[in-house]
């Protein structure tokens, strides 16, 4: 998807993105089916979510009645977090676990060896903060989904 269309396509938030993330991880669903698995109290508060998806160029309805997620927008939504099978991780998990381990290493090591270890130490700590903190902060967006 292009950087224009990107921007071109209004973002989404709260229960409509809990819906568009069902959709992508389900593949496709029907209303009810929509309804039950994300516990809302009516079919028409389902079906105005699914709606808002397909006004903004999300979500697809086929011949069957069933609804898909439109793929391309899927990275406009996503920017910043990885899919891995059904399981949707903030990218900057896998950088604060590397580095979590790496100061892990360092931490060790600095009790049998060298002087300047504590200076490497310091420095992978404060970037391993940066990592979990930037990771919470788009974790609460995701966790905002369910």
């Amino acid at each position: 998807m292009a950087a224009s269309e990107k921007k071109r396509l209004p973002e989404i938030r709260g229960n409509t993105l809990r819906v568009y993330v069902y959709l992508l991880r389900s593949g496709s669903s029907e209303l009810r089916d929509v309804q039950r698995a994300l516990g809302f109290s009516t079919p028409s508060l389902a079906s105005y979510h699914l709606g808002r998806l397909m006004e903004s160029g999300y979500a697809t309805q086929d011949e069957h009645g069933r609804y898909l997620v439109v793929q391309g927008a899927t990275n406009a939504i996503l920017d910043g977090y990885t899919k891995l099978g059904g399981v949707v991780v903030p990218q900057l998990l896998f950088f604060a676990i590397l580095f979590s381990i790496v100061i892990g290493f360092f931490a060790y090591m600095s009790l049998a060896y060298a002087a300047y270890v504590p200076l490497l130490v310091a420095a992978s700590a404060t970037m391993i903060l940066a990592f979990w903190y930037e990771t919470a902060r788009v974790w609460r967006r995701l966790a905002s989904w369910k």
